[in-house]
């Protein structure tokens, strides 16, 4: 028997609680549809559902159409794909934001560590060019002041050691702390209303779980696929003048400590 054309609500077939409530247009399922005013109103949960009943008045269209969310975008790929260039080019375009995502983790505990943390970052450590406490006297690089700076302790909390823990190990971050950051982009000002290109996640299952599990749905998720040696040309090169760089100060260490001894003997 050939069904009859169904009238859909205001939002189709997206849930019209999760767009009222979170700004999201999350699918809904016929398992929870329900009827109001001739229409059919797909949900996304029972408890949206019933909402709904509730008061179905707050999430249908009166005098305008109901404003729908603006483009939201997940770029992922691995390192050295080239996400960072496409996004900001297309963000650009558009005139939605940009998120680049480890570097947002950065900038949050920047103030307190001083320095960007990660493999890339952790080549130099502050401990190879120490100079020994017996020739500091004789050593005119550092001030009394700077040496009691640099061996002072800083004390993160415990998001902040999570999210050093995440750019230096890989750890992955806990949900507490993705409470704190991710929601934000898409209920908050200005993102909730421009939109987004977030770059560099979700990188895990687990993260892509606390997405559907908070309801924070991207339009699309794009993944850049790139050819190793594509990388290898990216990468290689940059990395080659960080190293010849690092013998340069290594270089120049061992001379001003030669100098250094050669003071004390006299």
């Amino acid at each position: 028997i050939k069904q009859k054309k169904r009238h859909m609500g205001d939002t189709n077939h997206y849930c019209p609680v999760s767009l009222k409530e979170n700004f999201v247009l999350y699918p809904g399922l016929q398992e929870h549809a329900a009827k109001y005013k001739e229409k059919i109103y797909y949900f996304s949960t029972s408890e949206n559902k019933d909402k709904f009943l509730k008061n179905p008045e707050e999430y249908v269209a009166h005098n305008e159409p109901l404003q729908a969310p603006p483009l939201r975008v997940c770029l992922l790929g691995i390192h050295g794909a080239g996400k960072s260039t496409c996004g900001r080019q297309i963000a650009d375009k558009l005139g939605i934001f940009h998120i680049q995502f480890e570097e947002y983790l950065q900038e949050l505990i920047l103030p307190k560590t001083k320095k960007k943390i990660g493999p890339s970052f952790d080549e130099d450590r502050e401990d190879d060019y120490k100079i020994p406490e017996e020739l500091e006297d004789l050593s005119q690089t550092m001030t009394k002041t700077e040496t009691e700076q640099s061996k002072q302790e800083v004390v993160l909390t415990d998001e902040e050691e999570a999210i050093k823990a995440n750019l230096k190990d890989n750890m992955e971050l806990p949900p507490k702390v993705l409470d704190e950051i991710v929601p934000d982009w898409w209920k908050k000002e200005p993102f909730r209303s421009t939109g987004f290109i977030l770059d560099g996640f979700p990188r895990t299952p687990d993260e892509a779980r606390y997405l559907s599990e908070r309801g924070l749905c991207p339009d699309v998720a794009v993944y850049i696929q790139v050819e190793e040696d594509d990388i290898l040309g990216r990468l290689f090169p940059p990395r080659l003048e960080k190293w010849k760089e690092k013998r340069r100060r290594k270089k120049e260490y061992k001379k001003m400590l030669k100098e250094l001894k050669a003071k004390q003997r006299v």
